[in-house]
């Protein structure tokens, strides 16, 4: 077995605090940026995405039926594949976070419009579709960390 002095792990523990500072935001841009294409691009494919027909429902709801189907699916296909690419180059991040956050704020519509369909107890037992819903809480704070280094060089 290895044996640590004190003064190792905290040399030890300072290296690993610092390459966190130095690299976490790039990480957290571009995994979030990864996430984003990735869901987005799902999308252009019929039956592929988890979240299709809720998303269709959601918008065609939210713009009063005057969209057709293919449209809402591909419109918030490209919207997710756009925030992906901003976050994933760091170009146009104001931007960016713009279209991010008006996305988030639609992934929350179900909660309101079919929460049926989001919880199985409201509004403590979330079905699988409200998982994926609040778990963009997680993005939502994500955004704001990277909202708040807007104008700082990366």
């Amino acid at each position: 077995m290895i044996k640590f002095k004190k003064e190792d792990l905290l040399k030890i523990e300072e290296s690993v605090i610092k390459w966190m500072s130095k690299n976490g935001f790039v990480l957290l841009r571009v995994s979030l940026g990864i996430v984003f294409f990735w869901f987005g691009f799902l999308k252009f494919f019929p039956g592929v995405s988890p979240a299709q027909e809720l998303a269709i429902r959601t918008i065609s709801v939210m713009t009063f039926g005057i969209l057709p189907d293919l449209v809402i699916i591909n419109g918030l296909a490209l919207w997710e594949v756009l925030i992906g690419i901003g976050l994933i180059s760091g170009k146009f991040m104001r931007e960016t976070l713009i279209l991010l956050f008006l996305q988030m704020a639609g992934t929350f519509m179900p909660v309101f419009l079919f929460p049926e369909e989001v919880f199985t107890q409201f509004p403590y037992a979330p079905t699988l579709e409200g998982q994926y819903i609040i778990k963009n809480i997680v993005i939502i704070s994500a955004g704001i960390v990277l909202g708040g280094r807007l104008g700082k060089k990366q």
